[in-house]
């Protein structure tokens, strides 16, 4: 296991990579995949015994400074470390250096992290390396740096910080994992992601992959469109650091630090980061103001040639104002703010209130465990605790509006505050602002074990066993002027005069477990690559109801005591009280039992040609609102488990100079459960489908073509048609705060499914135009993108059959410009990024409707952004 704990020590437990040297002498070369002859990007160089190296750039160059005759040691992931001694003195360049794939090189953290390797795991999948995130990133969210790969909508939506959100395979986030360092971050209770919680993250992002499909991920984890897998700085970090200052348009600002130690001779290594953004409002949005924080360390620590240990730490605390309300398209051209309307704020004391904005925090600290079993097996264990803290804020009551129409806060301060003194007043408040929250403690470990049998086949095997718990409820954040608001939604103090800071409205838990197992073969030989994994899941659901079921006194009480039962009835209503009665506060647990099962292979017909096939089919648990019904503690015993079915066949080329993909799918979705949101108006409305069946099925290509040694296109297309295949009966729908407001029939068979674009072509063109400079620009198409769906509009029959509203094609430029140069021996970074160039105009989200009724956000206009970095 030699081999592999070099390159454990190299790339898991910091890969702490020196770019400092002792001696003027150079060595210069090109690393290639030796099949292919392809330059290999981001290789790294390492003199043997020291912490001195670098890393190749996109075209497999490297020059590293030295003194003397040196030992280099030269590794890439999915590729066999090789060794060469080199003597600057004699020859100074060592050309083109070959290295051998290797699909069982990856390092622990990579193998936690089920990182697809090119041409050998066969998953449709796109790399986007550090150095892309750091030239393209800008203000930009982990979302929209994916919007140019195949098979990815990803947009703004309202525009508020953190707000982006994406679609994989005209899927979204509840079905599209996200893993960080291999740790599934996906809410437990629906699958949601929510990238405000991750904001900023983009400063220590080592790399992202989207595996499209099944993907490679052992664990069985949300993953029917696609997995995003993140991994953190923590494994290519060098030693040194950097500063960064930015600003950008409507006052954005960002200033952030990196350092690293490096690996030390005793072991040890330590990395860290920090920043902050600010920013007045978003794309000139206003009432989307932000302030957001990001961090993030890393320990190390070789304990010996057996055990290492790894702690993580980040996090990304942020508040900001969002714009929730959709507008119609007409409403948009008659006001004088044109795209930027936003009517989700209003003026108190002089002071802006986002009525409508988000605060949170989810720090996330893993520590990992590698261990050397022996020669052939090696144990990795993850070990992660996540806390959720924050919610997002709206309205309760009635507000006032003024003409323009935002929010007249003050007058509804007046207003209330004149109801305390009135004649006939009771001092409530007859509007007041509130935020539902949504905190959570999440506890989990992840253990894997990987066996190497013999040089073909490897087994990889372990255990996946999480704990979560959310707590639901509304706080009241501001009575505007009243003493208390009146809120009979707790059945255990009826009538309650509720003040700053008391829950109200609703007051409910859930908790999930999670257990599983999971096991892969892998077996390679010569040309060939096939795996074939399972995995076995039971998911488990429990609700508490503080508010609409009796406490044990109080139910003891009432069962017990008939005058204590009329009290209550009074107060509450005979119904109400018999309903409290009928569940108790904590429900039984409720167990789904699921399985998954994958496989495929990946064949290279030549050194320039490969094929690749895989195939799933598993089940998966309803989400745990659908568990139970309409949001309450009544089990719900027709949720049942949701079944997928997918195929994929794909094929590759790869050359010295062109490097192109081309793949087809077909997903079907049995038995869906769906949670699907909408809004009419002012207000919010969510429904809890069940037994929706989709087909998911399309075509996706992608290049990367090296016009010169300094300039390279790039390009993707795919085109999907993803449909509704049966109708919904008896739907009912609630508002956000859990009420039931309706029933409806839903008519979608045969329609498109909505809320993504099903057509995406995209071109980007690098250039290096003279030492230290780069250029960039990115195009980027987007058609048949239909309008999400509105239950109220599919409800009725001559609904039948009429396909949602079609958003109009769109098309946007994005460029970036760096330029480094050198300032006292350090490299000094400028970067440059303009978004939505042309300042086009287009619509990116709506809800069903008729052309003058349809509710739509319009992309943000244009953006820029610029920043320098001192690394040193």
């Amino acid at each position: 296991m030699r081999k592999q704990l070099r390159i454990y020590s190299l790339s898991v437990l910091a890969l702490l990579i020196s770019v400092f040297g002792f001696a003027q002498s150079k060595i210069t070369g090109t690393i290639i995949d030796s099949e292919t002859n392809e330059g290999l990007p981001g290789a790294s160089i390492l003199v043997k015994g020291t912490t001195n190296g670098t890393i190749t750039d996109f075209n497999g160059d490297f020059s590293l400074s030295v003194e003397g005759e040196v030992t280099l040691e030269i590794s890439f992931i999915g590729f066999a470390t090789s060794e060469i001694k080199v003597n600057p003195a004699k020859k100074s360049d060592i050309g083109q250096f070959k290295l051998d794939p290797s699909a069982n090189e990856l390092s622990a953290l990579e193998i936690i992290a089920s990182v697809a390797v090119d041409r050998k795991t066969p998953v449709a999948v796109s790399t986007i390396k550090r150095e892309f995130i750091i030239e393209k990133a800008g203000n930009q969210e982990f979302p929209e740096l994916l919007k140019s790969t195949p098979g990815v909508y990803a947009t703004k939506q309202g525009g508020g910080y953190g707000d982006a959100r994406i679609n994989v395979r005209g899927f979204n986030s509840e079905n599209v994992a996200v893993l960080i360092n291999g740790v599934p971050v996906n809410d437990m209770e629906n699958g949601r992601i929510f990238w405000s919680n991750w904001a900023g993250l983009t400063d220590v992002t080592a790399s992202m992959q989207v595996q499209r499909g099944l993907g490679a991920s052992k664990v069985a984890v949300p993953s029917i469109g696609g997995t995003i897998n993140i991994l953190t700085q923590n494994t290519d970090a060098e030693k040194g650091g950097n500063l960064f200052y930015g600003v950008g348009n409507d006052g954005y600002q960002k200033g952030s630090f990196y350092v690293s130690t490096g690996l030390s001779e005793d072991g040890w290594a330590f990395s860290a980061s920090a920043a902050k953004i600010t920013g007045d409002r978003r794309g000139g949005v206003i009432g989307t103001q932000f302030e957001a924080y990001n961090y993030f360390f890393n320990v190390s620590k070789v304990i010996n040639d057996k055990h290492s240990l790894s702690l993580t730490g980040f996090g990304a605390p942020q508040t900001h104002g969002q714009r929730q309300t959709r507008f119609t398209i007409q409403e948009v051209r008659d006001d004088e703010r044109g795209i930027e309307m936003n009517n989700d704020y209003g003026y108190l004391d002089g002071q802006l209130v986002s009525v409508e904005d988000n605060f949170y925090h989810k720090p996330q600290f893993s520590l990992n465990h590698y261990w050397t079993i022996s020669d052939k097996t090696d144990l990795s264990t993850a070990f992660y605790v996540s806390t959720g803290t924050g919610g997002g804020g709206g309205v309760g009551g009635t507000l006032q509006r003024r003409a323009d129409g935002i929010y007249d806060l003050e007058s509804t301060r007046n207003i209330n505050f004149g109801n305390q003194f009135s004649n006939g007043g009771d001092g409530s408040a007859t509007g007041w602002l509130r935020a539902s929250r949504n905190d959570h403690r999440w506890v989990g470990v992840l253990s894997t074990l990987d066996h190497q049998v013999n040089s073909k086949l490897n087994l990889v095997g372990g255990a996946d066993f999480r704990y979560y718990k959310g707590l639901h409820f509304t706080d009241l954040t501001n009575q505007l002027g009243a003493d208390y608001i009146l809120d009979n939604n707790d059945v255990n103090n009826p009538n309650r005069k509720a003040r700053l800071g008391d829950k109200i409205a609703y007051n409910n838990d859930g908790e999930v477990l999670w257990g599983g197992v999971f096991g892969q073969a892998e077996y390679t030989d010569n040309k060939l690559d096939v795996f074939g994994s399972f995995s076995v899941v039971n998911n488990s659901y429990r609700r508490t109801d503080h508010f609409a079921y009796f406490n044990d006194e109080n139910r003891t009480a009432i069962l017990s005591d008939p005058t204590v039962r009329a009290e209550f009835e009074t107060a509450l209503g005979a119904g109400t009280v018999a309903d409290a009665l009928e569940y108790e506060q904590v429900t039984e647990w409720v167990n789904f039992l699921g399985f998954q099962l994958k496989g495929g292979g990946n064949y290279r017909l030549t050194r320039n040609h490969n094929v690749f096939v895989n195939a799933g089919f598993f089940t998966r648990a309803p989400v745990f609102n659908t568990s139970f019904l309409d949001f309450s503690n009544g089990i719900n015993e027709e949720a049942e488990m949701q079944k997928i079915l997918s195929f994929e066949v794909g094929y590759g080329f790869r050359s010295n100079k062109l490097s192109a993909n081309i793949n087809a799918y077909r997903t079907m979705w049995m038995d869906r459960t769906l949670v699907e949101s909408f809004q009419v108006g002012d207000s919010l409305y969510t429904a809890n489908l069940l037994g929706v069946d989709a087909v998911h099925q399309g075509v996706e290509m992608d290049f990367n073509y090296k016009i010169t040694k300094n300039i390279t296109l790039r390009g993707m297309a795919s085109f999907g048609d993803w449909t509704w295949a049966n109708d919904l009966e008896n739907v009912k729908i609630f508002d956000d705060l859990q009420n039931e407001v309706g029933e409806v029939d839903l008519f979608i068979s045969g329609l498109k499914v909505g809320n993504s674009a099903q057509t995406t072509v995209a071109l980007g063109l690098d250039a290096k135009l003279f030492e230290g400079f780069k250029l960039g620009a990115d195009l980027n198409y987007f058609g048949n993108n239909y309008a999400d769906y509105d239950p109220n509009d599919r409800g009725e029959e001559g609904m039948i059959g009429v396909q949602p509203w079609k958003i109009p094609e769109f098309y946007n430029i994005d460029v970036n410009a760096s330029y480094s140069f050198k300032l006292g021996g350090n490299d000094l970074v400028f970067y440059g990024n303009v978004f939505n160039l042309l300042d086009a105009e287009y619509i990116t989200d709506a809800n069903d409707a008729d052309l003058n009724s349809v509710e739509v956000f319009y992309g943000l206009g244009r953006q820029w952004t610029m920043g320098l970095r001192y690394k040193f």
